[in-house]
């Protein structure tokens, strides 16, 4: 995960590490627990930008809670799963963790501590966090639905055993989000190859469309092709179309937006001319416009599938989230 140095207010001289932070040349993580400036790579402290910083700054966070602790703990819930690789929503905005003793009423509001019994534990590079079952349960009784998906859809493309997972909810003393839960492990599917591909076929599935297929192979002039979520049946292709390929550099020194540009336009038009059908495009924008989104998805659709289409109260209309 890439362990930094974490410095520990309690573990220095603490006017040298005052003088250090005013300076600049240190940056602090959370209370008591701070990094070197320099090992943000010039990003301004926020080691890195977009969904990859607010990981990296989590990060940084379980890293300082890890060292401060004393207790024995086990980091869970998305703080586990950020450790497990897992693709995440919406940056975290505590650390989930669990311990066997009780704690005060004053504790740290940027902690979020579960009192439970230390057990099933695994070590990702030198933390202790709980193992990808109970990681992907917990998360999956607490999250709201999409970020549910999201996270179901990660965990499948690292094996998540489902079985598994289905029986410890139906071990848990507590019925909280055990049918969320199940729902969405219901719903997961692998070939969802981003966050933004769950997001779209999560739009599609609140509608009550039927469930689309992914990673749609499709044989064209120019070879084969996959297409993010589809309804061949029903005549409709769908993409989320990223801006990160069309940005200068962002795929590395030699990458050249034009040539992207020219390179998708192709690769549209063979879609459409082996298919007749003109592929759908979203992007993270119409996030905020989810009216709109299920318009043109409805539009798209035969008239009988529309009519049947009813909207599931059981997942509701998402946050836009991932800035």
């Amino acid at each position: 995960m890439g362990r930094r140095e974490i410095l520990v207010a309690r573990e220095h001289d603490r006017f040298a590490l005052r003088s250090a932070y005013r300076a600049g040349a240190v940056r602090r993580v959370r209370r008591g627990a701070y990094v070197r400036a320099a090992d943000d790579g010039g990003t301004g402290g926020r080691t890195g930008g977009g969904t990859d910083g607010a990981a990296a700054r989590h990060r940084d966070r379980i890293l300082a809670v890890h060292r401060q602790l004393r207790a024995d703990h086990a980091f869970s819930h998305d703080s586990a799963a950020l450790l497990w690789g897992l693709a995440l929503w919406d940056e975290p905005d505590r650390v989930h963790v669990i311990q066997e003793y009780r704690y005060g009423t004053t504790a740290a509001r940027d902690i979020a501590r579960h009192h439970d019994r230390v057990a099933g534990v695994v070590e990702l590079d030198g933390i202790p966090a709980t193992d990808l079952t109970r990681t992907v349960v917990d998360c999956l009784t607490t999250m709201a639905p999409l970020a549910g998906l999201v996270l179901a859809d990660s965990a499948l493309r690292r094996n998540l055993p489902v079985a598994s997972a289905l029986d410890m909810l139906g071990q848990r003393r507590r019925p909280n989000g055990r049918a969320r839960a199940r729902m969405l492990l219901g719903l997961a599917d692998v070939g969802a190859e981003s966050p933004w591909e769950s997001w779209l076929r999560y739009s599609a599935l609140r509608l009550g469309l039927p469930r689309p297929q992914t990673q749609v192979l499709v044989a064209t002039r120019l070879g084969p092709f996959r297409v993010d979520v589809g309804w061949p049946e029903h005549g409709v292709l769908a993409e989320f179309d990223g801006r990160v390929k069309y940005t200068p550099g962002a795929l590395g020194a030699r990458s050249d937006p034009q040539s992207s540009l020219f390179d998708e336009k192709r690769r549209e038009d063979a879609i459409t001319e082996a298919t007749g059908i003109r592929l759908l495009r979203f992007t993270a924008r119409d996030a905020a416009r989810p009216a709109e989104v299920a318009e043109r998805l409805l539009r798209r659709f035969p008239a009988d599938v529309r009519r049947a289409a009813r909207v599931d109260p059981r997942l509701p209309v998402p946050a836009p989230g991932r800035g």
